[in-house]
């Protein structure tokens, strides 16, 4: 009986609701398509063992100056099989996650939002880049789990004061030649 009891009293409708977990992201595909027809350039990011262990395999962009690429992005967990498409739950969860592309200054590049989630906000995995005259920097791609999109800047991309927690951040090392 006494077991029975304590049985009960364990099964509390006090218990915390479960936490949305952060999935492991080991790779980030960015796939630039010239506007005016060409091959993609794809960058990639990708660490199979996740932090720590060995160092990731980068390959960075070579863009053509002056030009304009419709851009997307992949997030994807390779540690499982089959891969587990993160970029699925980033678009089911729209409100809640936004990428940044992060020109360092000196490099000529711009990104602008082609998607947006069900509040008119940017999400961010499909955009437009334009590239200006050569120039070589560091771009970085951001997602942001959570941010306050409608803080000052956030929706022209800028990620200063979007809070949040950053699933990932990736910096490449592109070139605009």
């Amino acid at each position: 009986m006494a077991f029975l009891l304590l049985g009960l009293m364990a099964c509390d409708n006090d218990d915390p609701e479960p936490v949305n977990e952060e999935e492991l992201i080991t790779t980030v595909r960015v796939t630039f398509t010239p506007s005016g027809g060409g091959s993609a350039i794809v960058a990639t990011f990708q660490d199979l063992d996740g932090e720590g262990g060995n160092a990731p395999v980068i390959t960075n962009p070579t863009l053509a100056a002056n030009t304009t690429y419709s851009v997307s992005v992949e997030f994807l967990n390779e540690s499982e099989t089959p891969t587990e498409d993160i970029t699925e739950e980033v678009e089911e969860e729209a409100e809640e996650h936004q990428v940044f592309f992060v020109a360092a200054s000196g490099l000529n590049f711009t990104y602008a939002y082609n998607d947006e989630d069900g509040n008119g906000k940017p999400l961010g995995l499909m955009g437009t880049a334009t590239t200006g005259d050569a120039s070589n920097g560091t771009l970085t791609v951001l997602l942001i789990h959570e941010p306050n999109k409608s803080a000052s800047g956030v929706s022209a991309g800028d990620p200063t004061n979007a809070g949040g927690e950053e699933d990932v951040r990736v910096n490449f090392s592109a070139t605009i030649q």
